[in-house]
């Protein structure tokens, strides 16, 4: 956690360019990585298909060859005098006259298919005629292996591979690595019994001659092995002299790779089915890579490059980003410490332009408060030397008043005593030591008075009550904002009105709220004036602000309590105002329980 907390706290350059390597370099050399794998697999793939597919083409020359070798021994074995000659009972002038005609019609196959090297054809007694073979007199050649493999055989064609220590000669002297010797024995359909074998030399030439040109790669070659795993055919300078039949495991097809000579080779084989011959490639395994080599260099000169270019580029992109953000980082520390009169300047329609315009509209509005509250203050410095003038006399006129009222009671005037005494009241708790707050108890003395002094005015026109739940007494509230109701109450509804008048002023607690109603049954509103005064309420602070000399007076000590309660405690607190015109008025104050006088800013509901 506490690493990743470090990496958050990187410059935000730096997080741009690993962002901008993040999502292009890594990608890319990811991206790289797969297809040189894919590729590598792909072309490994197509290597093998393609050599399987010419291993298939050369079994299919090998088959076409061997094909031919046994339709050679059909055909010789159906030769009316090859089958005289295979009837030991015939008389010897016969025979003589045969051999020739044999001899010539052998050597119509050596010279229609070059292929073939030679023909014997052996009867059971070890007589043999042929065109280009010979063997000693004394020896018998139905003793020799490959005539006792073509008996074993009982008329199927074989493959017997390359002749070894073969008692017969050839007059073109083929070497025994030169030639393939194919036996198929001739037997009587009736009685299956041997009459004879026919053997053939079939020259590996044509076989070279198929596979001499085949190349795998710069190195690589075709090489033919019989089902003992004796070479058929290898050319010169081989990668490797033999395979051992253990290598191909018994498969038919496949491929493995051997370390020879500290090279790696890779085979490929696939076995002919008619032949039993397998044909196997071979080639060095680095040759198979060498088109993916290439492949490879491209990739990497492309990441090169990517690298090359890419890490500037994120850093110039990166840099172009962060340049307007660390400008705008130092015009708000420049700000921080006071200077108000900077701006930013850069004209940019992104983000950070927007950021930046945001962040000039916020420096001027500071400084319109700043201006506004340096205003207010000196209004409120001419307001407190104004109060401070105006406290003079009202102190000296409390003293008068009680000078009055003491001089009154002693010539025994009690009305006026009393009067006096309540005008008296009135100025100690109006000026309450300089205090805004006052308990609520103290609040309801002071409009006790004030109806008192009324009382003997109106008389027994006007009818008042006061009620107050004990447990608020001690609630602190705002001072001076029951008179300015009462008085409303007084001269816009009970003095307009016929007979006595009521006015009731009750205090009560309601959900976690000070509730004051102040109610009079006088002359009321009609819906015109009470929707007027409804208006005036919510727009209190602007009005009581912004009032002028002409301006109607009518309800201005209302919109004062109202401006003053949202002013001291929030716009949730305030006045709200019900009459019906020839019924009365009804005035709910809501307000917060204050226990203490003093209440912070953050206080306020």
């Amino acid at each position: 956690m506490k690493r990743w907390i470090q990496i958050n706290n990187l410059p935000i350059r730096y997080k741009l360019i690993s962002h901008f390597l993040i999502i292009s370099i890594i990608p890319i050399i990811a991206l790289g990585i797969l297809i040189n794998w894919t590729v590598e697999r792909v072309l490994e793939e197509q290597v093998n298909d393609n050599t399987l597919q010419l291993i298939s083409k050369v079994n299919e020359t090998f088959e076409f060859y061997i094909n031919n070798m046994q339709s050679i021994t059909y055909l010789i074995a159906f030769n009316e005098d090859v089958q005289n000659f295979f009837q030991i009972d015939q008389a010897e002038e016969t025979m003589t006259r045969n051999d020739y005609d044999i001899q010539q019609f052998l050597r119509n196959f050596t010279t229609l298919s070059p292929e073939v090297a030679g023909i014997l054809v052996v009867n059971n007694e070890g007589d043999y005629i042929s065109n280009e073979f010979y063997a000693p007199a004394s020896r018998d050649l139905t003793s020799e292996p490959w005539y006792q493999e073509a008996i074993e055989n009982k008329g199927i064609f074989k493959i017997i591979g390359q002749p070894s220590d073969r008692k017969i000669s050839s007059l073109v002297n083929y070497k025994n690595d030169e030639v393939v010797s194919v036996v198929r024995a001739v037997t009587d359909p009736y009685t299956q019994e041997v009459k004879g074998v026919i053997l053939i030399d079939l020259k590996l030439r044509v076989i070279a001659e198929t596979l001499v040109d085949v190349r795998l790669g710069k190195s690589g070659y075709l090489m033919v092995v019989d089902d003992q795993g004796e070479n058929i055919y290898r050319p010169d300078d081989p990668l490797v002299e033999s395979i051992p039949r253990e290598w191909l495991e018994g498969q038919k097809s496949g491929t493995f790779s051997k370390d020879i000579n500290e090279e790696k080779l890779q085979f490929i084989f696939q076995e002919s089915p008619f032949s039993n011959w397998t044909t196997i490639g071979v080639f060095p395994t680095e040759e198979t890579v060498f088109e993916m080599r290439e492949i490879r260099f491209y990739i990497v000169t492309f990441v090169f490059f990517l690298m090359l270019f890419g890490i500037p580029v994120s850093y110039y992109l990166s840099y172009s980003l962060s340049k307007p953000i660390t400008q705008l980082m130092a015009f708000m520390r420049k700000a921080e410490s006071g200077q108000f009169h900077v701006r930013y300047k850069e004209k940019r329609d992104d983000e950070i332009g927007l950021l930046g315009r945001s962040f000039n509209k916020m420096l001027s509005q500071i400084n319109d408060l700043l201006r506004l509250t340096e205003r207010h203050e000196r209004q409120k410095r001419e307001a407190e030397f104004r109060s401070l003038q105006a406290n003079i006399n009202p102190h000296f006129l409390y003293n008068t008043l009680d000078t009055i009222q003491w001089m009154a009671r002693k010539q025994k005037a009690n009305d006026v005593a009393e009067v006096v005494e309540s005008l008296a009241k009135l100025f100690r708790i109006g000026l309450s030591k300089g205090r805004d707050r006052i308990t609520l108890e103290e609040e309801f003395d002071h409009i006790e008075s004030y109806l008192l002094i009324q009382k003997t005015r109106y008389r027994e026109k006007l009818v008042y009550h006061l009620e107050i739940e004990e447990s608020l007494k001690k609630n602190y509230v705002l001072k001076f904002i029951l008179q300015p109701l009462v008085e409303n109450a007084i001269y816009h509804g009970i003095k307009e009105r016929r007979g006595i008048g009521h006015i009731d002023v009750t205090a009560t607690k309601k959900e976690d709220h000070l509730i004051i109603e102040v109610k009079d049954d006088g002359k009321g509103m009609d819906p015109k004036q009470l929707a007027h005064m409804q208006l005036a309420l919510n727009e209190a602070i602007e009005r009581t602000e912004n009032q002028k000399e002409d301006d109607d007076k009518k309800g201005y000590g209302m919109l004062n309590v109202q401006a003053r309660i949202i002013l001291a405690f929030g716009s949730s607190y305030g006045l709200t105002l019900e009459s019906k015109e020839g019924e009365g008025t009804t005035i709910q104050i809501k307000l917060p329980l204050l226990k203490n006088e003093a209440i912070e800013d953050g206080e306020k509901r």
